[in-house]
């Protein structure tokens, strides 16, 4: 879904401070139940307000993206008003811990490190990663196309992890960002890479680079609301109405609206749970 392969796969290594404490955060908040919660008819959800087209501010100064549009269409179906909170992703778990917002909504993927720690919604979105080649090249549709060929990788990152995992055939040259390794891409240097659909889309339009997405997505990473451990009622009602919402075709709009006019999101959200399950 969209910024992807770069920004969710750099997300790995700030998993590695995911958890750690923040100093001096929200120290008068509480934790809320989910009946506290509507006693007061709002919700305090955050997201980092940094992560198009996920999160992030618009012209107006107030958040917009995806998970944006489907936490306020959440909090709608529950019958709340929404608050929305910035923080950083080193934040969010203590955020949830010390009660500082009630849910987290920002493309985070329900990981079984993570959910020790929180406990996540049913999916409501989704990235899938494909192969990235040469504008120009024609040959390379699927991954066995890819024998004998230069794919590259940015080391330390799970689509090495992957590439390595599933094209043993292949050829890898190591980048140390996705900055080089596209401008190498366009520049035939490289035949192909592993990128998700919008983190390509991303450094193919804000570089202008002769580089295109080819066949069907190879792999999926889910994302998923986060909230306290334990919270049963709130998180069954937000279970409910994203469930709603996958079935009435809001996710699927909202998919289209920001991720792309071709993005399916219900589909490929069904796809990454087969894959995980």
């Amino acid at each position: 879904m969209g910024h992807l392969f770069t920004t969710r796969f750099g997300k790995l290594s700030l998993a590695l401070i995911f958890t750690a404490s923040v100093a001096g955060q929200a120290a008068n908040a509480q934790v809320k139940t989910f009946e506290a919660i509507k006693s007061e008819g709002t919700i305090r959800i955050a997201n980092t307000q940094t992560s198009p087209p996920w999160s992030a501010l618009d012209n107006n100064n107030q958040p917009a993206g995806y998970d944006v549009d489907v936490a306020r269409e959440v909090a709608k179906r529950m019958g709340l008003k929404v608050v929305f909170v910035g923080d950083s992703w080193n934040n969010f778990v203590q955020g949830l811990k010390s009660g500082k917002y009630d849910l987290v909504m920002c493309d985070l993927t329900p990981t079984p490190e993570r959910a020790k720690q929180v406990d996540f919604s049913v999916p409501y979105g989704v990235e899938d990663f494909r192969i990235w080649v040469n504008e120009k090249n024609s040959t390379v549709r699927s991954p066995s196309d890819l024998a004998g060929k230069k794919v590259g990788v940015v080391t330390g990152t799970s689509n090495e992890v992957w590439s390595r995992s599933h094209l043993k055939n292949s050829i890898f040259v190591d980048y140390d960002n996705d900055g080089l390794l596209f401008s190498d891409l366009a520049n035939g240097r490289i035949d192909a890479t592993i990128q998700s659909h919008f983190g390509g889309l991303a450094q193919r339009d804000s570089n202008h680079l002769p580089v295109k997405e080819v066949g069907e997505p190879l792999t999926f990473q889910l994302s998923a609301a986060a909230m306290n451990k334990g919270n049963s009622a709130l998180q069954n009602s937000v279970n409910r109405a994203v469930s709603e919402m996958l079935a009435d075709g809001t996710i699927d709009r909202l998919g289209k609206k920001w991720v792309g006019s071709n993005y399916q999101m219900a589909r490929y959200i069904k796809k990454g749970e087969e894959e995980r399950n």
